[in-house]
């Protein structure tokens, strides 16, 4: 993929949601519009296929019996000649309110940090036990409207969320407990003002914690510390932007409220080891 392509967004959706089955194919109409932006959060369930898919800068060979996650926003890509059988879901966040709010917490850490949790490979068990439940999603969706299907749909998607969520090993452990769901917030809240907070002590501030405590929940419960996700965000909308977009490097940095473009290329090299403009060079050169 080159870096200045024009990026297209998802089709509006139908109440925001929609499930496609494919048997040994795919959606002609996807892959001839090249890479585009999530408007919607997206499962994609994969029984058996060949080819590649690109999400934002990453890679993923298709295969068989796995899962993968896409949160609106991302931008994603398949390879021409892909080909696969299984489901592809999206659903809106105005969808998946109608979801009753036990499984928020699922919902907040599988998409709000998608990079973490962007592929998951399956069990032969675990992959027929969520390929009933698409396909009772998929027969409901494909039904004659009537009075609360809608609700129907979103019950059968928030148990969807659920097994996925505990087929997910990070994820296992404790899920319910105060302190992973004071992590699932934290999460939650990167994902709203990344833009205009940096700082650990902000997100402390909104939780009612101190950043030290906000810190030392984010090692336990994710490995990283907190200003590391703060960054992964960060870095993962800079890349979308120097990638897939044609915008000077100054204007990426004052979207991201970086209070100059030096202080924005010394961020991103710190954490990438190569500037912004060779980053996007990177992809400016493929297929040149």
């Amino acid at each position: 993929m080159k870096a200045i392509i024009n990026i297209k967004l998802e089709k509006e959706l139908k109440d925001s949601f929609s499930i496609t089955y494919f048997k040994d194919s795919f959606s002609v109409e996807q892959s001839a519009q090249g890479a585009y932006r999530l408007t919607y959060n997206r499962i994609i369930l994969i029984t058996n296929g060949s080819g590649e898919i690109y999400i934002d800068d990453q890679v993923f060979q298709i295969t068989d019996h796995e899962i993968f996650l896409i949160a609106k926003g991302q931008i994603i890509n398949f390879n021409e000649g892909t080909i696969f059988s299984g489901f592809e879901l999206s659903f809106g966040d105005c969808f998946w309110e109608r979801s009753p709010s036990s499984a928020n917490n699922c919902k907040a850490v599988l998409f709000n940090n998608a990079a973490n949790n962007q592929w998951l490979s399956l069990t032969l068990n675990d992959h027929t036990q969520l390929s009933v439940l698409f396909k009772s999603l998929y027969i409901e969706f494909s039904s004659a409207d009537y009075v609360n299907k809608l609700d129907a749909m979103a019950a059968y998607l928030k148990i969807i969320m659920i097994k996925i969520a505990n087929v997910n090993a990070a994820l296992a452990p404790g899920i319910d407990s105060y302190e992973n769901k004071l992590y699932r917030n934290f999460i939650e809240l990167i994902s709203q003002h990344y833009q205009s907070s940096h700082e650990v002590g902000d997100y402390a501030d909104l939780m009612g914690i101190s950043a030290r405590k906000l810190t030392e929940l984010s090692k336990k419960c994710s490995g990283k510390g907190a200003k590391d996700l703060i960054n992964g965000q960060l870095i993962a909308e800079a890349k979308r932007g120097l990638q897939f977009s044609s915008k000077p490097v100054k204007e990426i940095a004052y979207q991201l409220n970086f209070s100059s473009p030096d202080q924005f290329s010394h961020f991103f090299k710190k954490n990438t080891a190569i500037s912004p403009q060779d980053y996007r060079m990177l992809f400016v050169n493929i297929g040149v």
